[in-house]
């Protein structure tokens, strides 16, 4: 990230499909925000052997290459950045993301990293980011009559007021309903007063947060 530049918005790359469909997503967000997209790919933290490094980084490379094409051939204006850092993949995206307009992950893919955030990464990005975190679906497993959920924790720590309130603004933004979910015993009364504060935004209070929601444009933060 250049020194002065924008808060990036931050995507995933793992060399998957997926991965691009989801920068390709986040052009958009990239582009109404005017802030610059960052691609950014995790290699292992530790290689058994140098051939092994090498083609760890040869993979970051060619992985980043095709996305960045992806994204030029859409012929958005948009700012690019890439880079390749080293770690556990959710940490890794957390940290690259601290001061991210927003991160955006693929469900799935075919690789490490990918797989990764299928399981356990995408609730570690999902509670630990600063910052709203998109959760891209596969392209082919998309429902267009899917909605666009917003999905925010109600965890009664400090500094939820702030999470809320970009959370209600991301909603009311696009139209979609937020899914609160529940970690505080607190959560009617705080449905009830965000509902007083965004009338036009529907708020459904859940019990049990999902891995990701069904749709192809989820919104979690």
């Amino acid at each position: 990230m250049t020194r002065n530049s924008p808060p990036p918005v931050v995507v995933g790359i793992d060399g998957s499909d997926t991965a691009i469909h989801a920068a390709r997503w986040a052009v958009a967000e990239a582009v109404s925000r005017a802030a610059p997209l960052r691609l950014v790919y995790v290699t292992k933290a530790t290689h058994p052997s140098a051939e092994d490094y090498y083609n760890d980084v040869h993979r970051a490379e060619e992985s980043l290459l095709n996305a960045q094409k992806a994204i030029e051939a859409t012929g958005q204006p948009v700012e690019i950045q890439t880079a390749t850092v080293s770690g556990i993949p959710g940490v890794s995206l957390v940290e690259e993301a601290a001061d991210a307009e927003m991160l955006c992950v693929g469900s799935v893919g075919i690789n490490r990293f990918a797989r990764d955030i299928l399981g356990s990464a995408a609730t570690y990005v999902a509670t630990k980011a600063h910052c709203p975190v998109a959760i891209i679906r596969p392209q082919d497993e998309a429902r267009p009559e899917s909605p666009n959920w917003i999905v925010v924790a109600a965890t009664g720590e400090a500094g939820h007021e702030s999470v809320f309130e970009r959370a209600m603004e991301e909603a009311k933004h696009r139209q979609a309903p937020v899914v609160m979910l529940d970690g505080t015993t607190d959560l009617d009364t705080i449905v009830e007063e965000w509902k007083t504060r965004y009338p036009d935004v529907h708020i459904y209070p859940v019990s049990m947060a999902p891995t990701w929601v069904d749709s192809s444009r989820t919104m979690t933060s």
